[in-house]
């Protein structure tokens, strides 16, 4: 299975199989252990892990989540208003972007943190062609505030935001190790994929990203690779194009890991 950006016209180089790559990083994962709040430990190996893939030359942006400090969808479901509570998770998201920009240029990264919501004081407003100009430079660029609108999840900005940008590849890093044909949880036979394509994963109604999420990235044929982010390394292998987690695609047959 190919694994470079074929519309690009930009090779790939050694030690990395993408050119460009849009990497989702849930709120939940910056808590770890704690469930809510900033780990500290973990956010700062986050950011050795970014830096060693950044020096592989990878043009890298980040979408973050905001589930570790505040949900809108929770909060709505407790009776508070729905799109007051999508924009105050928004602005968690911020504070996450902020915390991670932090952390990236303690290691030496040169970054800038873009919000959908404006709050100048701290951030960027996101604006396409800057976003590709500072990837192109070689600059980190942290996406906050979600896609600026409620009822719309930070999986759904990712899609956005990776399509927008020309990214070659989503990188969903999430606490789990992959897509498997049935909640591994409930079902000790169930199997995890290895290559998996959008059309039986929308057969089997497997839940990869929610449904504005996947469809965008199905209509534009923008590959999604799903795995564990807690695993050191990990990161580091998907920009190799090692078979790590799950990969989605457009073509090609589903296949489990043997």
């Amino acid at each position: 299975m190919s694994t470079s950006h074929e519309s690009s016209g930009r090779g790939i180089t050694e030690g990395r199989a993408f050119r460009r790559v849009v990497l989702k990083l849930s709120g939940e994962l910056l808590a770890g252990e704690d469930k809510q709040g900033i780990n500290v430990k973990i956010i700062r190996s986050l950011a050795e892990e970014i830096r060693d893939i950044h020096r592989d030359g990878v043009e890298l942006a980040i979408v973050i989540g905001g589930g570790n400090i505040f949900r809108g969808v929770k909060a709505a479901s407790d009776g508070m208003d729905r799109a007051i509570g999508d924009y105050m998770g928004m602005m968690a998201t911020v504070i996450n972007g902020l915390a991670l920009q932090d952390f990236l240029e303690k290691e030496g990264l040169v970054t800038r943190l873009q919000t959908a919501i404006e709050i100048k004081s701290v951030a960027e407003p996101y604006i396409r062609r800057k976003a590709i100009r500072h990837l192109e430079k070689k600059r980190i660029v942290i996406l906050a505030g979600g896609t600026g609108n409620p009822y719309f999840t930070t999986d759904t900005t990712a899609a956005l935001r990776a399509i927008e940008l020309d990214a070659d590849v989503i990188f969903k890093a999430t606490m789990v190790d992959g897509v498997y044909d049935s909640d591994p949880r409930k079902n000790s036979s169930a199997k995890r994929y290895r290559y998996l394509t959008f059309h039986d994963a929308l057969v089997q109604q497997l839940k990869v990203m929610d449904s504005t999420a996947f469809s965008l990235c199905l209509d534009n044929k923008m590959r999604i690779q799903v795995f564990d982010m807690g695993i050191e390394g990990n990161l580091k292998k998907a920009v190799q194009g090692l078979p790590i987690g799950t990969l989605i695609n457009a073509t090609g047959e589903s296949k489990f890991y043997e």
